[in-house]
């Protein structure tokens, strides 16, 4: 193995949890029963961010299951187009790939219909697990939808410890979708489960609000989320930008005005583009002019994200992201 391979394996994001197909109306503003017809969009946050890294040129694997049909060897083919390893995909025959309608309302906002009953990613067990692509991942990033049913969830903390043990840097979105879970509570309790085992944790406004309790989203409701152990949390706020806080510092990072057409994937595109910048060079947390460069860039692409339907179409690439940085 050249040196070369050695350092660019040492740069491996690996993402572990669901990849299903959206259902996006092909007109906004009107409920599911109202659309008369849907795109079909290839998403699942866990999937939209080992394509946004591998589209910013980092380096990408994907962790998870799919159904053995049309739609789940679409979605596996869609991730080698673009770029991501896919050895840690495995295909379950007796289950289907999970869709998801998606209501945009008027103002890009969304609202979702599931179709997992239950769905291949939900039947991924920790036997199945390619513990290899975990162990060299440098950052393992995931999700909470992996942790609503077994045996997915034993496979999640599963892959957990073991990316943990190799060294990597955890990287955790809660990514929120109550209408998954049995109830709003046993959300809570469920993304609070594996809460201080992240190096890095990012939020939405909306999240912090559903797990602080707070209707306000200032430093001391986000800081009440803070846990020793954590190196960077985050705090993303739309097109307001994001707060950042870290064990030394915190501040603001402005976000952009672009026409927003769609937000799904902006999350995505955001945490891909900082993990993208991170593997590269952990010492970015501990440096908040790097911190806040990188933030700035990882805001850009949220925001791009935004200007298209749909959210693998519209990651960025980095040419885009610096285009708008300019």
């Amino acid at each position: 193995m050249g040196s070369t391979a050695a350092t660019d394996s040492n740069r491996l994001v690996v993402s572990f949890g669901e990849m299903l197909i959206d259902f996006v109306p092909t007109v906004s503003g009107v409920s599911l029963a109202d659309a008369p017809g849907f795109l079909k969009a290839p998403g699942g946050a866990p999937a939209n961010v080992a394509i946004a890294v591998s589209r910013l040129g980092g380096k990408s694997a994907f962790v998870g299951k799919l159904g053995d049909d049309d739609f789940g060897h679409m979605l596996a083919r869609i991730l080698r187009d673009n770029g991501v390893i896919d050895g840690g995909i495995c295909f379950d025959q007796g289950a289907r790939t999970a869709l998801a309608f998606v209501t945009l309302r008027a103002d890009g906002e969304r609202e979702f219909m599931f179709y997992r009953n239950p769905s291949a990613d939900m039947l991924l067990t920790p036997a199945e697990l390619n513990l290899d692509i975990i162990r060299s991942a440098k950052i393992f990033h995931f999700g909470s939808i992996s942790l609503i049913v077994e045996p997915c969830r034993s496979a999640h903390l599963k892959a957990m410890e073991v990316a943990r043990e190799a060294g990597a840097l955890l990287s955790y979105d809660p990514n929120l979708r109550i209408p998954l879970w049995p109830s709003a509570e046993e959300a809570r309790k469920q993304i609070m489960s594996i809460w201080d085992q992240a190096d890095i944790i990012k939020v939405s406004d909306n999240e912090l609000e559903f797990l602080t309790g707070s209707d306000k989203i200032d430093d001391a409701s986000a800081l009440s989320l803070w846990r020793p152990n954590m190196k960077l949390m985050l705090v993303t706020c739309g097109e307001k930008g994001c707060n950042y806080y870290t064990k030394d510092f915190h501040g603001t990072v402005e976000g952009f005005h672009v026409k927003t057409i769609d937000t799904t994937g902006a999350g995505d595109s955001f945490i891909g583009a900082l993990l993208t910048r991170l593997v590269k060079d952990h010492s970015v947390i501990e440096d908040e002019a790097k911190l806040r460069s990188v933030l700035r860039f990882a805001n850009a692409c949220g925001a791009i994200t935004t200007t298209k339907k749909g959210a693998i179409p519209a990651l960025p690439t980095e040419t885009e992201a610096l285009t708008l940085l300019e």
